[in-house]
C-alpha cells in the first residue's frame, strides 16, 4: 500500500498465546470464543505483526514481535512460536536486512511488542537494528524501569536496557510528527504513554492500533483486555478514536489479530465493529 511518499505493509513475526479471559475482560467467554477459540489452557492464539513504512531514504519498523531468546519456561508459558514465522525471515522475504533499519518505533515495552529488539550475540545482548533509533515515550520508560506489581512480569529489561546502553534510545515527549507523515498518538488506558503511529497524506490513513485494539474482535467499546491498566481510560480513548476512524475511513491495523492484518470499522445499532477488511 501506498500512503504518500510511503511504502506500508505489515509482516508476520510470529505468534504467542494468552489467556482468553485476560484478553478480553469483562465480556464472558461464551461471546469471545466464537471469533477466537481457546486451547485446553484457555489460550487464545495472537499474532506478532510489525508494520514497515519505508520511503526512499527511511526504512522504520513499529514494534519487532516477542524475539527468540526466551527461556524455555517462559516460552511455553506463553507458547511462543516461530515455526512459520520470525522477525529475520519476514523482513527477508521483503529484500530487508537488520541493518537497512533507520529508525524503530517501539508502542510500549512489554515483552511482546519490544522483545525481538535486541538479541544474544556470544552471551551479550545487542540492538537487533544496529544503525536504527529506537523511539519509545519517556512516560513509558519511567513506567517500565519503574512498574507496579500488577504489570512487572510484563517488563523484561533484556529486550530494552541494552537500547539505552548502546546509545540508540530517544524518549519522546507526548505526540509529534516523527517524519513528514508519520506522527505518533498517546494512549494511557493500556500502560502508561502507550504511542500509535498515524500515517497519513491527507486522503489515506492508517492507525497501527497496538493494544488499544489488539484485534478486530477488540473494536467493540466495552471489549477491552484485563491487563489494561486504567480500562475505564481505555474505553474513553476508543470513544474519541473511533468516531474520527469511522468518520475518515481509517485503516486499522490489528497488531494481534491471528486472522487479519488491517480493516476499516463502521459504526452500527449495536455499536462498533470491523467491516470491511484489508490485506496488507
Amino acid at each position: 500500500m501506498q500512503i504518500g511518499s510511503y511504502e506500508v505493509f505489515t509482516v508476520q513475526t510470529g505468534f504467542v498465546s494468552l489467556d482468553g479471559g485476560a484478553m478480553f475482560g469483562v465480556v464472558p467467554k461464551t461471546l469471545w470464543s466464537r471469533t477466537n477459540p481457546a486451547d485446553e489452557f484457555n489460550r487464545i492464539q495472537l499474532a506478532l505483526r510489525t508494520l514497515i513504512v519505508k520511503s526512499s531514504d527511511r526504512l522504520i519498523i513499529v514494534d519487532a514481535g516477542v524475539g527468540t531468546k526466551m527461556n524455555e519456561k517462559l516460552r511455553k508459558i506463553y507458547n511462543t512460536d516461530h515455526s512459520e514465522h520470525n522477525l529475520e525471515q519476514g523482513l527477508a522475504r521483503h529484500g530487508i536486512t537488520f541493518d537497512q533499519v533507520t529508525d524503530v518505533i517501539i508502542t510500549h515495552l512489554h515483552f511482546d511488542h519490544v522483545g525481538g529488539a535486541t538479541f544474544i550475540d556470544n552471551g551479550e545482548l545487542k540492538p537487533t537494528f544496529p544503525n536504527a533509533k529506537y523511539y519509545v515515550q519517556g512516560e513509558q520508560w519511567y513506567w517500565a524501569t519503574n512498574p507496579s506489581e500488577k504489570d512487572r512480569a510484563s517488563f523484561m529489561p533484556e529486550n530494552f536496557m541494552p537500547l539505552k546502553e548502546a546509545g540508540q534510545l530517544v524518549e519522546l515527549d507526548g505526540p509529534k510528527e516523527l517524519l513528514p507523515g508519520v506522527e505518533v498518538l498517546v494512549m494511557y488506558g493500556h500502560t502508561q504513554g502507550m504511542q500509535l503511529p498515524k500515517i497519513s497524506d491527507g486522503k489515506t490513513t492508517l492507525l497501527y492500533c497496538a493494544d488499544l485494539i489488539p484485534t478486530a474482535s477488540h473494536i467493540p467499546l466495552p471489549y477491552i483486555m484485563a491487563y489494561d491498566n486504567n480500562p475505564l481510560i481505555t474505553l474513553q480513548e476508543k470513544k474519541r478514536l473511533l468516531p474520527r476512524a469511522v468518520e475518515e475511513n481509517w485503516i486499522l491495523v490489528f497488531e494481534h489479530d491471528p486472522f487479519r492484518a488491517a480493516g476499516r470499522a463502521v459504526q452500527t445499532e449495536k455499536g462498533f465493529r470491523l467491516g470491511e477488511e484489508i490485506l496488507l
